[in-house]
């Protein structure tokens, strides 16, 4: 495993060692900038829309997410695994 990989794996181990909301929200405030985060919320709000089919144009509209951010939110919706195991209804 390379030490890129190794960084990114005790990345992981600590989000999901966060149990709680304010300890989550404390985490991510020390580790993101403000625009950080509100561009990955930006992210899992349009994935949430996809999920429950509603049109590119609408959330486009409603929200401040690129056409490009949203092409790829998109394809990892339709695609990936992260969005459909964690936002799943």
């Amino acid at each position: 495993m390379s030490d890129r990989d190794k960084r990114i794996e005790e990345l992981y181990k600590a989000i999901i060692s966060i149990n709680d909301l304010e300890t989550c929200r404390d985490f991510f405030e020390d580790l993101c900038t403000y625009k950080e985060i509100d561009n990955m919320a930006s992210r899992v709000e349009a994935a949430k829309k996809l999920i429950d089919n509603e049109t590119y144009e609408n959330i486009i509209k409603e929200s401040d997410i690129s056409s490009a951010t949203l092409s790829r939110v998109s394809k990892c919706v339709k695609y990936g695994k992260g969005y459909t195991k964690v936002l799943k209804k």
